[in-house]
């Protein structure tokens, strides 16, 4: 593929806006005072699994620091290796995941995982809350890739690397990711230089497929409980994507100042949200 028609590809996936959502039920802000309202309201009942799955050019490190916040207040934590490869081959692992969990859960997505978490939860009578995370909430029959225009903003396509590999079968798929050189800007403005790097050289590739795979089934966000967490500094996300889908999805909002690496750089405010979901459902104490 030549350079200028691999940018003519990804010049759709630039945008890497998305969909979702049903009735704005207003924007909130996260904080100590919000998480105590929302604990003093709540339901008794046991601590909910707290399941959280990463997206695309990430992995499962990028929850570091939600994961030591969340287990010091007596959440059991799950945090998979989210494959990347297809959407309903990744959902279908997290479903067998989410079987072998006891319990209510709670499960939130970044990024690419928000679509995998709305596929796999679907049914799912123990997932109480879905938490998205500058994530995709699309609905049925959209993927991320015919989304992506809906949007301007983002500058994710000119940054991105592909590799072709053939699989055992001999079928061919092409790896997507973040140029080094580039992955401290696009992905990750506010966290340290260094730890941008570390990222950078462990990111996990996404096929090209995942991304154009549509959505089959109806979403889990139509019948789960769901909350937003909208970036507003996010380069791969554009913000009004986001809030289109938290919208139309009907989903409890928050806005924070943030690049799409929000996980890392900010995973105070995502543990707060990730409480309220439990508290606020009933599945948390």
């Amino acid at each position: 593929m030549t350079s200028s028609k691999r940018v003519r590809r990804f010049s759709v996936l630039s945008a890497m806006g998305t969909v979702t959502a049903a009735v704005a039920l207003g924007v909130a802000t996260i904080g100590p005072a919000n998480a105590e309202k929302d604990s003093r309201s709540a339901a008794s009942g046991p601590k909910p699994t707290v399941v959280l799955v990463h997206g695309a050019f990430a992995d499962g490190s990028s929850w570091n620091g939600v994961i030591g916040r969340l287990k010091r207040d007596g959440y059991p934590v799950v945090a998979p290796a989210n494959p990347l490869r297809g959407l309903s081959s990744d959902a279908a692992y997290l479903k067998d995941l989410l079987n072998s969990v006891k319990g209510p859960i709670v499960l939130a997505g970044h990024s690419y995982g928000g679509s995998v978490i709305s596929a796999a939860a679907a049914g799912d009578k123990d997932v109480k809350a879905l938490v998205y995370i500058a994530a995709f909430l699309p609905e049925t029959g959209e993927s991320a890739s015919g989304l992506s225009g809906k949007f301007p903003g983002s500058t994710l396509g000119p940054t991105l690397h592909e590799v072709t590999t053939a699989l055992a079968d001999g079928t061919e798929v092409t790896d997507l990711s973040i140029t080094q050189d580039k992955f401290h800007q696009q992905f990750a403005a506010d966290v340290p230089a260094a730890t941008a790097g570390a990222m950078a050289a462990g990111q996990r590739p996404i096929t090209s497929a995942a991304l154009d795979e549509k959505l089959s089934g109806e979403p889990a966000w139509k019948t789960v409980p769901s909350w937003t967490m909208i970036t507003t500094q996010d380069l791969n996300i554009p913000v009004k994507a986001q809030r289109f889908m938290a919208d139309r999805a009907g989903s409890h909002k928050v806005e924070i100042k943030a690049s799409h690496a929000v996980t890392v750089s900010q995973p105070g405010a995502v543990t707060r949200l990730i409480e309220q979901a439990a508290h606020a459902t009933g599945s948390g104490r």
